[in-house]
């Protein structure tokens, strides 16, 4: 159970209700039109593999900032028509998600949408369209996706997460960088911005460019984009480890965190001017790498290691079901640190989350939610995993592509 310090604090911020009332969805994946009424409570949804669970979160982490819990194209979203419709019958249509949300007992609209966009080519002036994702919150238009982050949060599992700490660093990367957003809105907008110039860089190296002036422009903003990003990381990693040190877990495993990264290491030791100066550098020097190899030094190749504390064994080495046990650790830790720091409480989305974890996990996993009195969406092929929860939560089955409560 939580600590009996931080369970009242956590008590006294969550009895203000934070979540989702009402979610609609049109044209999203496997749904022509879709509608839940939702209590704020853990919402447990099972159903047969295919059926449609995972699309419901996914289009509930498009009501956050970044692309989702899947990183999918916009355009593969939108629903796939049925044999007996015509084939125009989503000619003109795109996929939306929209819902009445709760934050602290205040209620707010957001919704998003796929958008296409006609632009003309001045190459060889053609007209074609752009896929575009639009945001509106209360029915305004909103240009930044960041400002999501003041109305909804969420954090996600997802079975593709299971392997987090086994292959290459960039999922962790772009993990930990999530964990960021909540507490830094302008976090999502550096990272885009960077991956935009970064880009430009290695194209118009690429591509011969002479001008020296040019490229020197593009490496300063990068120098100052990636420091910043950098620093962020670094405070995210030191909030969790206080966190963590300060508030262990009583049965999932203390963690112990890192950053494997040229630049964030170097920020222990130097002021950030002279990190982005000797960033700058560093990019102006590898510029004949580029024409044989993308892996250029940066905050792009950052690695984020997590360690299995009492035993000191990194992740990787750690068993399949200690592995999702870490994992949960992190989301716990960043879920009581965000509800303390921002004042409401993240939704959690959990897909197939009670996989590899032991009966005495799952159960402790599904008491801290409730405790924490957190709207969480779970889903899992395998509604008897659910019967702690069986007059706390609101249960759905998906059937057909039905949702039945």
């Amino acid at each position: 159970m939580i600590l009996s310090e931080l369970a009242a604090k956590l008590q006294n911020i969550t009895r203000l209700k934070s979540g989702i009332q009402r979610l609609t969805l049109t044209d999203f994946r496997n749904y022509k039109n879709l509608r839940i009424n939702a209590e704020i409570t853990p919402i447990i949804i099972t159903g047969e593999n295919g059926s449609g669970k995972t699309n419901i979160l996914e289009a509930i982490s498009f009501l956050t900032p970044g692309r989702g819990l899947r990183s999918a194209k916009l355009s593969d979203i939108k629903r796939i028509r049925s044999s007996d419709e015509d084939e125009n019958i989503l000619a003109g249509n795109a996929w939306t998600v929209a819902a009445d949300i709760l934050k602290n007992d205040e209620e707010f609209t957001v919704g998003t949408a796929l958008q296409k966009v006609t632009r003309e080519d001045t190459e060889d002036e053609n007209l074609h369209s752009i896929d575009r994702r639009i945001v509106k919150i209360n029915q305004q238009k909103i240009t930044q996706q960041a400002e999501l982050g003041k109305y909804i949060s969420a954090i996600w599992i997802t079975p593709q997460m299971d392997r987090l700490f086994l292959g290459g660093p960039q999922p962790r990367r772009s993990f930990l960088d999530r964990l960021v957003y909540a507490f830094d809105l302008e976090h999502a907008k550096r990272t885009a911005n960077f991956e935009h110039l970064y880009r430009q860089w290695m194209q118009l190296i690429k591509s011969g460019c002479q001008d020296n002036t040019w490229l020197q422009s593009i490496e300063a903003d990068m120098a100052a984009l990636g420091v910043a990003i950098a620093a962020a990381r670094r405070e995210q990693i030191a909030r969790l480890n206080t966190f963590i040190t300060h508030e262990p877990d009583d049965i999932f495993p203390d963690v112990r965190l890192e950053l494997a990264g040229t630049i964030e290491q170097m920020l222990d030791e130097k002021a950030a001017i002279k990190v982005e100066d000797f960033y700058s550098e560093n990019l102006r020097k590898q510029r004949q790498n580029v024409l044989y190899n993308d892996n250029i030094d940066g905050v792009n190749r950052t690695d984020f290691k997590v360690f299995f504390k009492k035993k000191n064994m990194p992740a990787e080495l750690c068993s399949t079901g200690e592995q999702k046990a870490l994992l949960v650790s992190i989301i716990l830790a960043q879920t009581k640190c965000q509800i303390l720091d921002k004042g409401f409480a993240p939704i959690l989305l959990l897909d197939e989350v009670t996989t590899h974890l032991d009966t005495q996990k799952r159960d402790a996993l599904l008491t801290k939610i409730k405790d924490l009195n957190l709207q969480a969406w779970i889903t899992s092929t395998e509604p008897q995993n659910f019967k702690l929860l069986e007059n706390e939560a609101q249960f759905f089955q998906i059937e057909n592509g039905t949702l039945i409560q």
